[in-house]
């Protein structure tokens, strides 16, 4: 069982922490939570949540929303930082205080039921109610249901800028072609001025798609890492051949580096994640969204791995309290209000019954966006996903550096994926 001390020497890479440091920890920190403390007024309840600036928006006009009709009930919703939101959860929670709801991606799932600090919801609410929503906007582990996501994907997609070209292409042939048409250099003084495909091809999480395009992936169903094979060493050289053989996307690209370059015109793909198209509309960009290619040799769609956000109930709800966070959850995940949430961000709803909404069909960018959830592959939630991301990273960026072989980083991930999961358990 990973205890609180193991997990967050996983959050802070640390080597070591201190059972005595973190007694301290608990203890600075129990102020801070007595405002969330659950015996004190029931008819408070509290969120916390990561949710980005427009997100946050449209969950406060809800909240709104919901105290209007329901006087005399207050609803505080707190954002914290991702690792924050995280790592203050366990703390406040394994001292009997926290949050009444705390909303964020599936990957917390893991940690925190391992834990024992979220309720089971199959207990809570009944399977008619859970049988509404989209199996995959349901995260399940070890057999009880931990989270009812009311957004499904925070998944990559290929974005593409319509000004510069009408049809995406469907393969890995086709976007290599595609890809060279549009490199190119507009002055002709040695320096391309305009890329074919441009995206943060440096990060484990951006090459997933490849490596499950060549039928690899990251664990076994037992939470084992399966890194060490040809599937993901044909990925790591597909991407490395994409930049140094057929010249498509640039020697270097973070996040902000090929967002900026699609924002302003100089790359007419983009590989970006469901967060980032309004973004891209709101700069002016007349962008088009595509499922990502299909790898030819295999005949496999590149997968993105595909993560619901949603809610979680913190075990210190007491159950004098319990009846009031249901109400309020069942609103905030009301057809009304994901719809809301859908049309203005350009997310995937999780109620079944929104899928044949005509805001959603006749939405080109969510009715593609649904085919590449059917084409994704769930994000694992178990606690060793961490360390897997740990063990790819230098890794794969090594064979980006020229430092090791596709096949030399393909063993060293699986050693050292080996070796992070064994010290994490200890």
């Amino acid at each position: 069982m990973i205890t609180l001390t193991k997990y967050l020497k996983i959050v802070l890479n640390f080597k070591i922490i201190l059972f005595a440091i973190l007694s301290i920890l608990i203890i600075s920190f129990l102020p801070l939570f007595n405002s969330c403390k659950q015996p004190s007024n029931p008819d408070r309840i509290v969120i916390w949540h990561q949710m980005r600036v427009d997100e946050r928006l449209i969950l406060e006009k809800q909240i709104r929303k919901y105290m209007n009709i329901h006087q005399g009930i207050s609803v505080e919703a707190i954002y914290k930082e991702t690792e924050e939101l995280r790592s203050g959860f366990i703390i406040a929670t394994i001292a009997g205080q926290g949050p009444d709801l705390i909303y964020g991606p599936s990957d917390q799932i893991g940690p925190f039921q391992v834990m024992n600090i979220i309720k089971p919801l199959e207990k809570i609410f009944d399977s008619t109610y859970i049988s509404m929503f989209n199996p995959k906007g349901l995260t399940w582990f070890k057999g009880s249901l931990y989270q009812i996501a009311d957004k499904l994907g925070n998944h990559l997609m290929l974005v593409y800028n319509k000004s510069l070209l009408q049809k995406p292409p469907q393969t890995d042939i086709e976007l290599i072609e595609v890809g060279k048409k549009l490199t190119v250099d507009k002055d002709n003084d040695g320096k391309i001025d305009q890329y074919g495909l441009v995206w943060n091809y440096t990060e484990p999480f951006f090459f997933i798609p490849f490596m499950t395009g060549f039928g690899g992936w990251v664990m076994d169903e037992n939470g084992n890492p399966t890194l060490d094979n040809r599937e993901v060493i044909e990925g790591l050289k597909f991407i490395r051949d994409l930049r140094d053989l057929h010249k498509i996307i640039p020697r270097e690209a973070d996040y902000n580096i090929a967002d900026a370059l699609f924002k302003d015109g100089k790359s007419a793909m983009i590989i970006n994640g469901d967060w980032s198209w309004a973004g891209y509309q709101k700069a002016g960009v007349d962008v088009g969204v595509s499922p990502l290619p299909r790898i030819t040799s295999t005949g496999l769609w590149c997968s993105p791995m595909i993560s619901p956000k949603g809610y979680s109930i913190n075990i210190n709800v007491s159950n004098d309290k319990i009846n009031k966070v249901v109400d309020l959850l069942k609103f905030l995940l009301s057809e009304e209000n994901q719809l809301e949430t859908a049309l203005e961000l350009n997310t995937m709803p999780t109620l079944n019954i929104l899928y044949e909404h005509p805001s959603i069909i006749n939405n080109e960018i969510l009715r593609n966006s649904k085919l590449q959830i059917e084409h994704g592959r769930m994000m694992p939630v178990d606690p060793e996903l961490r360390a897997i991301w740990d063990a790819m990273r230098p890794n794969y960026q090594a064979v980006l550096g020229g430092a090791k072989s596709p096949e030399q980083a393909a063993k060293d991930m699986q050693i050292l994926a080996i070796r992070k999961i064994n010290e994490m358990n200890e």
